[in-house]
């Protein structure tokens, strides 16, 4: 009976040392492991699962290799020297096979030591590529050249670019006001262009009109002859004959109007 509370004990205190010394690392989802011994990493990456250890000695590193979201922001000058305040989006994931180099390299710090600089170097590298207009005008020339910059510069430390975009332009006052009153100007001008068009096209057809007009008075004039003349005096008699009634006007003195009938 004496021995049964020393059993358990004992298996108590295996327990809790088992506990402790974690014997067993595990790697979640998302995640590849970087297996460390007194701090010296190997070139092993554990995969997704439950790994052995070898307690107090090794330690099981996570390195994470989902896809990932940063956002920043920074100042570049612009080819015509305009500073310009650009807002950019990126994500990206680390590859899987890189893990050891992103942990031994980067002390598993890819988004402060390698993303941000490179991000921030390849916006004012092209930046100074374009004038501030050119920047608005072609957006997505820029974005592209920014993103093979990108991607050439981080491929060299297992990081693939996935998605890039700019998020906003930014300019100074003075160079907004400017471009607004340039888009007035434009707007004006063209609807200056739009009304004068329009009131060349009006006259032409005033002119093409009264042309018009004129010419079928001529040919009109050249259709009258003596022949049509007496023609149209025969007709006008001709209707005057068959709306009368028969009776003479009672006129007091003068003459009796002559109608002379044929």
């Amino acid at each position: 009976m004496r021995r049964l509370p020393i059993k358990i004990i004992t298996a108590l205190i295996v327990l809790v040392l088992l506990f402790a010394l974690a014997p067993f690392g595990t790697v979640p989802a998302g995640h590849r492991g970087v297996k460390t011994t007194f701090g010296s990493p190997s070139d092993e990456v554990l995969s997704e699962g439950i790994h052995f250890r070898i307690p107090l000695a090794q330690k099981i590193n996570l390195v994470n290799v989902s896809i990932q979201k940063g956002e920043g922001e920074g100042d570049a000058a612009s080819r015509d020297l305009q500073i310009v305040h650009t807002r950019v989006a990126l994500n990206y994931h680390v590859k899987p096979e890189g893990a050891v180099s992103i942990f031994r390299d980067l002390g598993n710090q890819p988004g402060e030591r390698m993303i941000i600089p490179s991000v921030q170097e390849a916006v004012k590298a092209v930046t100074a590529r374009f004038t501030a207009e050119e920047l608005i005008a072609k957006r997505t020339d820029v974005r592209d050249q920014i993103v093979t910059q990108l991607r050439e510069r981080l491929a060299r430390h297992a990081i693939v670019v996935d998605e890039f975009s700019i998020v906003n332009f930014n300019f100074s006052k003075s160079f907004n006001e400017a471009i607004e009153a340039k888009t007035t100007a434009e707007q004006l001008k063209l609807k200056a262009e739009r009304d004068l068009l329009r009131i060349e096209v009006e006259a032409r057809q005033r002119v093409a009109q009264a042309k018009a007009e004129a010419e079928s008075l001529a040919i009109q004039r050249q259709q009258v002859t003596p022949e049509l003349i007496r023609l149209r005096e025969m007709e006008n008699q001709r209707l005057a004959i068959e709306k009368w009634d028969g009776k003479l006007p009672n006129v007091a003195g003068g003459a009796i109007p002559f109608i002379n009938v044929k």
